[in-house]
């Protein structure tokens, strides 16, 4: 997508005008992830962050016990940092062993050709694979690492002839299973 820079400069000053909110919503409208200037959180959203990141079903008057504010108050808090982005999904950590999706492997991927649009349509299949627990395109030898979760060995196989084997664009890829599972989270310091 197209935006000039007097568009951009343009809807900025507008978000000036109209406020944090329009900012996010245009940066966001037109392909920007972060907005210019990242929501200022002060030492109460840390410690409402702290406490959603160990149990987002802490209850809002529990949480404002906890930090020293109404539940009204944390209510607003939450909201605004949902509204911002600071708080991307409220989930449910299911635990794999429990749905049968035992085996934790990592798959380091090195493709052939670096270009924008193979390297876009690399993460969009990487995206629609349900195995596929988190993707990250990095620096290095390789060009993504990917968490992968599967039932069992011949789960994995399979998935590499129908991601790996079967895309030209794929050099090599290299697997480590993982043994023990020591930590595991998405908790983000906040302090």
């Amino acid at each position: 997508m197209w935006v000039s820079l007097n568009s951009i400069a343009a809807n900025t000053k507008k978000a000036l005008i109209f406020g944090r909110s329009f900012a996010i919503l245009f940066h966001w409208s037109i392909g920007l992830r972060n907005p210019v200037h990242p929501p200022h959180l002060d030492d109460f959203d840390r410690k409402i962050l702290a406490i959603l990141q160990r149990d987002n079903m802490t209850p809002q008057r529990t949480i404002g016990d906890a930090v020293n504010l109404s539940a009204p108050a944390v209510q607003r808090r939450i909201k605004r940092m949902r509204e911002e982005g600071v708080i991307r999904a409220d989930v449910s950590v299911v635990e794999p062993d429990a749905v049968g999706q035992s085996i934790t492997i990592f798959v380091e991927v090195e493709v052939i050709s670096e270009t924008a649009e193979q390297i876009e349509q690399a993460k969009r299949e990487f995206t629609a694979a349900a195995e596929i627990q988190q993707c990250y395109y990095v620096t290095g030898e390789a060009d993504f690492i990917l968490v992968i979760i599967v039932p069992s060995m011949a789960d994995y196989e399979a998935l590499t002839r129908r991601l790996f084997f079967g895309n030209n664009n794929v050099k090599r890829f290299r697997t480590f299973v993982a043994m023990d599972r020591v930590k595991v989270g998405l908790g983000v310091p906040v302090g």
